[in-house]
């Protein structure tokens, strides 16, 4: 899943990115959600996730995104200030699946070439059973 800050602007900075990384890594714990990679380019996030089929797109969407976005604003002041006190994420997304006509492998070189700075945050390629 690919999600872009609103109005494309650069707030993703390392504080925002330790944010979420760790806010991430406790969402595994509450949830049937495994984040096996994340991603960061300056403007957006890139999360490679497994999950238990009962989620849907939508919902695992919704969970990160707003689950996320609330502890950014909670512990960086500055974010809020820079997008004018409003929304931290766009109302958009990518999400890409792995299925018959596509893989992880394909998804990641999809992901890498959107961006110019893709800095790794994350990875733990451990799959899990839920």
């Amino acid at each position: 899943m690919v999600f872009p800050a609103r109005y494309r602007r650069a707030v993703i900075d390392n504080d925002v990115d330790g944010f979420q990384k760790e806010v991430c890594l406790e969402i595994e714990k509450r949830y049937q959600v495994k984040f096996l990679e994340i991603g960061t380019d300056k403007d957006h996030v890139h999360f490679l996730v497994q999950s238990d089929p009962a989620y849907s797109v939508t919902k695992l969407v919704t969970l990160i995104k707003s689950l996320t976005a609330r502890e950014v604003f909670k512990r960086c002041s500055q974010v809020k200030k820079q997008l004018w006190g409003g929304e931290f994420w766009t109302d958009g997304y990518y999400a890409g699946t792995v299925g018959k006509h596509g893989n992880e492998t394909i998804i990641g070189n999809y992901v890498k070439e959107q961006g110019k700075e893709y800095q790794k945050l994350h990875e733990d390629r451990q799959l899990v059973l839920f």
